[in-house]
């Protein structure tokens, strides 16, 4: 009997271990990725700390840094951020006035999370575009985030289809070989996975830290690029933990005209 329970045991152990994990992923979404001439300039952006495709909500601490870079400016917005519900778990939500023509970069760096399955921290430093009145120029400048997404196709008027390519940075230098785990923003849950290797889409990147998606269908899309580092946080035990970092960056995809 103590036998066949232990055999249970490493089975539903063997199972778990194989099961494909979520992914996690930080979310900074704008309520509208551009606008135009004549449209209303406040935008509502939502942050929060999820697995997008299954609509899975985690807790999310107010970020450690939050703001906006618009050509040479870089604007602090922490205290603008309120707190709200995404997902039925704490998560944060504010306003922004755009007043002129520009690319604008909103980006946030969270508190180190605790991810006891994994023993390790994670971080997941999060940005996205937006496109105001016309304005082209500074869609590749850098935010200057540990881990970042360097877009080099214009993330912004894309439409399903499309092919998307960006060159993860961390600590400033092009990151080989990185894993970049891709998911679709699945608002009301849509869309069913056939089974759990979908929730998912994984690439790498190439020798220059280069890496290319093209999104089949229309919505927000997530990239999350993974970087280790060892030893890089202490825990509350006072001893030195690994964390995961992530560069994570939210791209809009739309429909052809008429579909």
């Amino acid at each position: 009997m103590r036998s066949a329970r232990l055999s249970a045991l490493c089975l539903l152990l063997v199972f778990t271990l194989a099961a494909p994990a979520w992914a996690h992923f930080g979310l900074l979404l704008p309520d509208k990725a551009m606008v135009m001439q004549g449209d209303a300039p406040d935008l509502e952006l939502t942050l929060a700390f999820c697995h997008p495709f299954e609509q899975k909500g985690m807790v999310m601490a107010k970020p450690q840094k939050f703001g906006v870079v618009a050509g040479k400016e870089k604007i602090d917005l922490l205290t603008t951020l309120q707190e709200a519900k995404v997902l039925d778990q704490p998560a944060w939500k504010t306003t922004y006035a755009l007043k002129k023509p520009g690319i604008y970069a909103f980006y946030f760096d969270p508190q180190p999370y605790w991810e006891e399955a994994e023993n390790k921290f994670i971080i997941h430093q999060t940005k996205t575009y937006v496109a105001a009145f016309g304005a082209e120029e500074g869609w590749d400048r850098e935010v200057g985030l540990k881990a970042e997404i360097v877009p080099l196709t214009r993330p912004f008027g894309l439409y399903a289809g499309n092919v998307f390519q960006g060159v993860v940075k961390f600590k400033g230098k092009p990151l080989a070989g990185a894993d970049v785990e891709v998911e679709f923003w699945n608002a009301d849950k849509k869309v069913a996975a056939p089974n759990d290797y979908f929730v998912a889409q994984v690439v790498k990147t190439d020798k220059n830290g280069v890496f290319t998606f093209a999104a089949p269908q229309a919505g927000w899309w997530g990239f999350a690029a993974l970087a280790e580092e060892k030893q890089a946080i202490a825990g509350k035990d006072g001893k030195k933990k690994d964390a995961e970092y992530g560069a994570v960056l939210w791209v809009q995809f739309s429909d052809w005209p008429g579909k």
